[in-house]
């Protein structure tokens, strides 16, 4: 199962709106079969494990010294493990439950059962009702962990919720004045790198109104190869230019506005209605989910930052400390929350929180 839930590691960022999987097909202690989740509409864990099988030369070694007569007895004979329980709906493939039963294997052993109401336990029993043998919860908590993003979704109908932001050693998230439109950077390159990273693993990033207006950033992956999320601007009355940054073509944006706008078909900026009276942060997180957004990055300055914790709406933390030094400035946000690790890029330092209140 360990393998299982490595496997399904290369699949973070592309196989959204799906989850992260991963499937190991073993005969006698040996990986006879292995596969991953890659993309959404191409093939299954289980289907890549068990097509690997085929091929495998531990397969064709087994074959030749244990006397089974074909690969079909062979999968009679093996387990096999896969982080997440087998769907059993037709989606843009076939449920992975019914090419189970029609290779003829027997013994399954599941990690976690699906939330998705379309599955919830309907592949195990598809399974046990066509006389396999299954297990359930090996290493449940891993693999749950696993899909923490998809997992939120599903059963707390919201994106999970990263907040990011770099701060100097005196606590200063940006100077109280700028001459030029653009950021001030106060972690180093290979922070930055590691921040574009995370940007193609999740769906969605905001920003504010003064962040837009200030910094004029575009919220891209342009420093690390992969997708670029959906960008989300808060812009309560319309003041950004649309010559801004955040709408140019290389990524799709969603403008959170009080202004009623009228959305025009086959362009990349939506317009999303919010009051602006109250629960700012619920709102945006429920205009996230609308859009299918399982994760997103809280990208923005202090005001934005400050809204989702003091809402409690947040599940991880991630403040880059440069060297940089700044006399006065905006003071970062404010996080009472236990410190879970540390990482140090070069001179930057990397703090990590969790909400264990979430």
């Amino acid at each position: 199962m360990r393998r299982c839930i490595e496997l399904a590691k290369n699949g973070l960022g592309t196989t959204y709106p799906n989850p992260l999987v991963g499937s190991v097909l073993v005969y006698n202690n040996l990986i006879i079969g292995e596969g991953w989740h890659h993309k959404p509409g191409m093939a299954h864990a289980e289907v890549h494990a068990i097509t690997n099988s085929k091929t495998n030369a531990v397969t064709a070694k087994i074959l030749l010294a244990s006397g089974i007569s074909s690969h079909q007895q062979l999968l009679k004979k093996a387990s096999l493990y896969v982080s997440l329980e087998p769907c059993s709906h037709t989606g843009k493939t076939p449920p992975c439950a019914d090419l189970i039963i029609a290779s003829g294997i027997k013994n399954v052993i599941v990690g976690c059962v699906d939330p998705n109401p379309k599955v919830a336990g309907k592949g195990i029993v598809k399974l046990q009702n066509a006389g396999c043998t299954v297990t359930q919860g090996v290493l449940e908590d891993k693999c749950k962990e696993l899909n923490t993003r998809f997992f939120t979704f599903q059963e707390k109908k919201r994106p999970y919720v990263f907040l990011k932001w770099a701060q100097t050693t005196q606590g200063f998230i940006a100077p109280a004045t700028k001459d030029k439109q653009q950021p001030i950077w106060i972690s180093n390159t290979f922070a930055r790198q590691k921040v574009h990273q995370q940007r193609t693993q999740e769906q969605g990033i905001v920003i504010g109104t003064n962040t837009a207006l200030l910094d004029n950033p575009s919220l891209t992956s342009r420093d690390w190869f992969g997708n670029s999320p959906t960008r989300l601007v808060i812009d309560r009355d319309l003041k950004i230019p649309k010559t801004a940054a955040i709408f140019n073509d290389k990524a799709p944006t969603i403008v959170i506005t009080k202004v009623r706008q009228k959305n025009i078909q086959n362009t990349s900026t939506i317009y999303e209605y919010s009051s602006f009276e109250k629960n700012l942060a619920q709102s945006i997180c429920a205009i996230a989910q609308k859009h299918n957004l399982q994760s997103v990055i809280i990208e923005g300055g202090t005001k934005t930052l400050q809204t989702f914790i003091d809402e409690d709406l947040w599940d991880q933390a991630f403040v880059y400390v440069g060297k940089i030094s700044l006399e006065k400035g905006i003071k970062a946000p404010v996080l009472n929350t236990r410190l879970h690790s540390k990482k140090n890029i070069k001179d930057t330092n990397l703090f990590i929180y969790k909400n264990n209140t979430q």
